[in-house]
């Protein structure tokens, strides 16, 4: 028999039996390729050992391309780096310059001398500086500052470019608008609050913001802990797409998660028509208490409700309340609506300002350097009462804080986590149901971003 003619007939067959039996046919090819990969696994230990072969060394001498051959390559593929700083107070132009990795004289002299160009160094620091380099000169430098005209600060910037041409460096200045972004970032907390935020490139605003919201939920004093995490969407405003670093105020959280000790506590932002914006957990509850946590925005705890060894008379007190190191002049809030019960001056406590809230319950801010209310004026939550100082028995400027209720002493975090809060109308929860949802999804996400954002 013609062997091609047995061959042409088998593929023949075998084309036939599979389109009759195709399933039948892959089992079979598998069962096939799963008994031949067990009878590998039992066949592989046969094989000699590999320390048993003959080895043979094998070398070969390498030239390496003349020196300058590599040289000239490299000429035809000049290097273009491009580097980020904020500017200092103590910096000149060539500090700053060898600072950004600029080894350029020339550039330095025109940063010195040009009218335009040396405003880079004239007024406050922390203007955002970036330059491009080609082999080490300047080959452009773009500072972004905040706006020459004040009433524009929220709203404008000023962009001040050193460009090279044929003609050689030049310089211009323009006012342009920001633009507003919204971002996320998340952080673990590893030392501070503040540092993980920093880590992530998150605002201080924004830090300060996310800590207002959790401060009924989480004692940041007493309850952070290293290896929690944080999640945030806000706004940010940017210029030229990088975000801006002289506008604290700017930027409102849109939505945040924090895990403290395992539990996770949410927040998003949400307006109800025809009432003004709040912040909600997911579940609809207010995140707006009736009174704040805190009679000062994020601040450093110096003492808490605690025995303590009083600083001046050297003995073991109660300390029936909280005090919050600041500089002088820091701004006082009243942590409920209210009305100004005493405001004056008080032995130990120096000036003082008492407000009387409903439900019998009255907070003390003392030590102030200023009082910014008078007696029987109705203040609202968050009002300025007065300014942080050392007056009285004080061995440096801090606020003295206290929250009564019938007359008692308590811990303010206590009230602050009891007090109580409002939740979304039954009109509104459809639409608060798909925001929170949207914001959940956001937030889940975060950490993944941030990570694809470093790498």
């Amino acid at each position: 028999m013609n062997p091609l003619n047995f061959v042409a007939r088998s593929v023949s067959r075998a084309e036939d039996l599979l389109k009759r039996h195709p399933r039948r046919l892959t089992a079979a090819v598998v069962t096939a390729l799963l008994g031949t990969a067990v009878t590998a696994f039992g066949v592989a230990p046969m094989a000699p050992d590999a320390a048993d072969l003959p080895r043979r060394l094998v070398t070969e001498s390498v030239t390496p391309a003349d020196l300058s051959e590599q040289l000239e390559a490299l000429e035809l593929h000049e290097l273009e780096l491009y580097r980020t700083d904020l500017t200092r107070s103590s910096d000149t132009a060539d500090s700053l310059l060898r600072r950004l990795g600029v080894d350029d004289p020339e550039a330095a002299a025109f940063l010195r001398t040009d009218v335009t160009a040396r405003r880079l160094l004239e007024g406050r620091a922390g203007k955002m500086v970036q330059v491009q380099t080609e082999n080490g000169r300047l080959a452009e430098l773009v500072a972004r500052s905040p706006a020459a005209d004040a009433s524009q600060f929220n709203t404008h910037f000023t962009r001040l470019t050193v460009g090279r041409d044929a003609a050689g460096l030049h310089a211009k200045a323009e006012q342009m608008p920001l633009q507003a972004e919204v971002r996320l970032g998340s952080g673990t907390i590893l030392s501070s609050l503040f540092a993980a935020a920093d880590e992530s490139r998150i605002p201080d605003s924004v830090t300060v913001q996310m800590a207002e919201l959790f401060s009924a939920d989480i004692d940041f004093r007493r309850e952070l802990r290293r290896g929690d995490t944080f999640s945030v969407l806000y706004e940010a405003l940017t210029a030229d797409g990088e975000p801006i670093t002289w506008n604290q105020a700017a930027g409102r959280v849109l939505a945040a998660q924090f895990v403290n000790g395992g539990k996770s506590f949410d927040a998003v932002w949400f307006q109800e028509p025809g009432s003004k914006g709040g912040y909600f957990g997911l579940d609809g509850r207010s995140k707006q208490r009736f009174f704040l946590a805190s009679p000062m925005a994020f601040s450093r705890v110096t003492s808490g409700f605690a025995m303590r060894l009083h600083p001046i008379h050297k003995t073991w007190r109660a300390h029936l309340g909280v005090d919050y190191g600041a500089p002088t002049g820091t701004p006082v809030r009243s942590v409920g609506d209210g009305v100004v019960d005493f405001a004056g001056v008080q032995n130990g406590y120096g000036n003082v300002v008492v407000v009387q809230h409903p439900g019998n319950r009255q907070t003390l801010y003392a030590h102030l350097s200023r009082i910014n209310v008078r007696k029987g004026q109705r203040v609202s939550q968050s009002d300025t009462v007065g300014l942080v100082g050392a007056t009285g028995w004080a061995t440096g400027p801090h606020l003295h804080f206290e929250f009564k209720v019938g007359g008692k002493q308590v811990d303010p975090m206590t009230i602050a986590r009891s007090s109580e809060a409002v939740t979304i109308s039954a009109g509104a929860r459809a639409r608060f149901t798909e925001t929170a949802a949207a914001a959940r999804a956001q937030l889940t996400a975060a950490p993944a971003v941030a990570s694809a954002r470093i790498e």
